[in-house]
């Protein structure tokens, strides 16, 4: 085990599956600028490549590689950034391994940073994750711990699929423990991150140590909070969210998105429909408020979920369990 910041324990997981396969290229617009840049040292000009200026480009060259056979990341920097090139993201890696009846393969990653609430006001501080949930074809990925950043970046570059790879800005310089040598977490298992009786707390990228935060405090008043991390969204883990819910008979939704344009909208209707007879109180869901991040950071701490929002969401739902 080693103590990394979690954007060193994803390089770590480039690093690993670059060293292992030499069909892994890495793309991007800032990357291979020097011969110094410590992936070009490693693996040289063929495999680590600098893009031009362009989403559309990048990314379309990106998929042309990977249906030639290699395996492409692609290095977007911010989540926005794909939104130019939508058509590509949505409408063309995805589809066109259904389209060719399994005859063309698309393993590519399109690693992207999000949520950048920290004093950046309308730009990159958005949450995009539902709007590639609901892709056919499109896996995304959202982790929250060092160790899954790397063991589900490697995931994701042997995947024969594309993978959306979201990371929270805010994580970036969080330390954890990351394992040593070959690290893979699996698609479509969700962790769960502190263990309790009495209410279900569902939450993703930043806002897993938010919510563990609050279960915290809310243990010393006795209410025990179990904290489920999905880490991928798209495959969705609903049966460990179902589990929890049948113990709990609460739940409580925690997304940094804006009310309508959440995952947890998402989870909360698969649940009201597959376990609506184990809910004893309505769902609720913590969300950003709807409205672009402002500048001022009191206004900024104002629209995104915090511990106290999150507190104050399981004692309503306690309240109207009874």
């Amino acid at each position: 085990m080693a103590q990394l910041p979690f954007i060193a324990a994803i390089d770590a997981g480039i690093h690993q599956e670059m060293r292992r396969d030499p069909s892994v290229l890495y793309f991007g617009q800032n990357l291979a600028t020097t011969e110094n840049h410590p992936f070009v040292a490693a693996y040289g000009h063929e495999r680590v490549r600098v893009t031009p200026i362009s989403e559309t480009a990048e990314i379309g060259i990106a998929i042309g590689a990977a249906m030639a056979g290699l395996r492409p990341v692609v290095e977007l920097y911010m989540a926005e950034f794909m939104l130019v090139a939508m058509d590509q993201v949505l409408n063309e890696a995805p589809r066109f391994r259904y389209m060719s009846g399994g005859q063309v393969k698309v393993p590519l990653v399109l690693k992207a940073g999000f949520g950048f609430a920290a004093g950046w006001a309308g730009q990159h501080t958005g949450s995009l994750t539902a709007l590639f949930m609901g892709v056919p074809g499109l896996k995304v990925v959202v982790p929250s711990t060092a160790a899954d950043a790397k063991g589900l970046m490697a995931t994701a570059i042997r995947d024969d699929n594309p993978v959306v790879f979201l990371h929270h800005y805010l994580l970036t310089l969080e330390h954890g423990e990351v394992p040593d040598g070959e690290h893979l977490v699996p698609f479509g298992k969700a962790e769960i991150r502190r263990a309790g009786g009495d209410v279900t707390i569902v939450a993703t990228g930043w806002m897993v140590p938010r919510s563990l935060a609050a279960a915290e405090k809310l243990a010393a008043e006795g209410i025990q909070a179990e904290v489920i991390d999905p880490r991928t969204v798209a495959p969705l883990d609903l049966a460990t969210i179902l589990k929890s819910v049948a113990k709990t008979g609460r739940l409580v939704l925690v997304d940094q998105a804006p009310r309508h344009a959440t995952v947890a909208g998402i989870i909360a209707g698969d649940v009201a429909e597959h376990g609506f007879s184990s809910l004893k109180a309505p769902i609720i869901q913590v969300t950003a408020r709807d409205a672009t991040v402002p500048y001022s950071e009191p206004l900024e701490a104002y629209v995104i979920p915090d511990e106290e929002r999150i507190i104050a969401a399981v004692r309503a739902v306690l309240k109207a369990g009874r």
